[in-house]
């Protein structure tokens, strides 16, 4: 499918690189890139010729926030209307509570993290407000050294989205995100790194090379089901009220890819050679 905002290719391998590409805007996300980029995470990363996908901005900028010279409502919201919390609820997937009220940069995120594949962000340059937010669902960031990152919504007047007081807290903790968020500030990849937001930083020629890397290391000769699986364990169960619940899901998960994948996966072990994994991300059996 051809984008207006993005770029999309798949290697031999499976690892996808999609590319915000909008550069003379510094990669600015508006709400046909939201659209395309929910688009994307739902159907073309679904794919099964998709392995994992990794997220890098065209030119100079990863992404330089949300666009804010769109007319009217710059974050694509119906100002008509006055919602409540019980009236979205309700209404979550209507209009015009769908388009109208919903944050489009949760629902992006909220794709993001619903991908049963490893997702890497490859932050090559500026990543502020939603450039930055929307990096917290993915399930590693690596950065350049020109990387620059700020959660800024204080001073835009308006808060933290894309999900990202859920997010942010899990990876840095309460206290180094509330200061973030609090400061606005615009933090170097060091300052980043430093704070733990990011796995590793890399000199610009390097970066994208390195995150290609990381992403094969995590897919070839790799079951699909073990990992989509392996990916709904480790963020339910980091929330889960007790261990019991991570339990019930583990044994299930074991259960499951016993008598699949695992099979090939004792085989080939047993037999000195590189397994066939026949599973597929698109049949997960249901842990939950």
């Amino acid at each position: 499918m051809a984008y207006e905002t993005l770029d999309w290719t798949v290697d031999e391998d499976g690892v996808a690189t999609l590319t915000l590409s909008r550069p003379d805007a510094l990669n600015a996300f508006n709400v046909t890139m939201a659209r395309e980029l929910e688009q994307v995470f739902l159907t073309d990363a679904r794919a099964d010729d998709v392995r994992a996908v990794v997220v890098t901005g065209a030119g100079r900028a990863f992404c330089a926030g949300m666009d804010l010279s769109a007319e009217g409502n710059v974050f694509g919201l119906d100002e008509s209307v006055d919602p409540t919390p019980e009236d979205l609820r309700a209404h979550l997937t209507e209009a015009p509570y769908h388009d109208g009220v919903r944050d489009t940069g949760g629902r992006v995120t909220l794709a993001i993290h619903a991908l049963p594949k490893p997702v890497i962000a490859a932050i090559n340059g500026p990543a502020v407000g939603i450039g930055a937010t929307m990096t917290l669902a993915m399930d590693l960031r690596l950065a350049s050294t020109k990387a620059r990152i700020g959660f800024v919504f204080g001073r835009l007047g308006i808060v933290p989205e894309a999900c990202s007081s859920w997010f942010l807290p899990r990876i840095v903790g309460v206290q180094q995100a509330l200061e973030w968020v609090y400061s606005a500030d615009i933090l170097t990849a060091e300052e980043a790194y430093a704070g733990r937001l990011l796995r590793s930083v890399h000199e610009p020629d390097d970066l994208l090379p390195a995150a290609l890397g990381l992403a094969r290391s995590f897919v070839v000769d790799r079951s699909p089901v073990a990992l989509g699986l392996a990916k709904q364990l480790i963020y339910r169960n980091s929330a889960a009220a007790t261990p019991l619940e991570a339990h019930l899901a583990d044994s299930l998960a074991m259960f499951h890819t016993s008598i699949g994948d695992g099979k090939e996966g004792v085989a080939a072990f047993l037999e000195k050679r590189r397994p066939e994994f026949t599973g597929r991300a698109a049949d997960l059996p249901r842990i939950y």
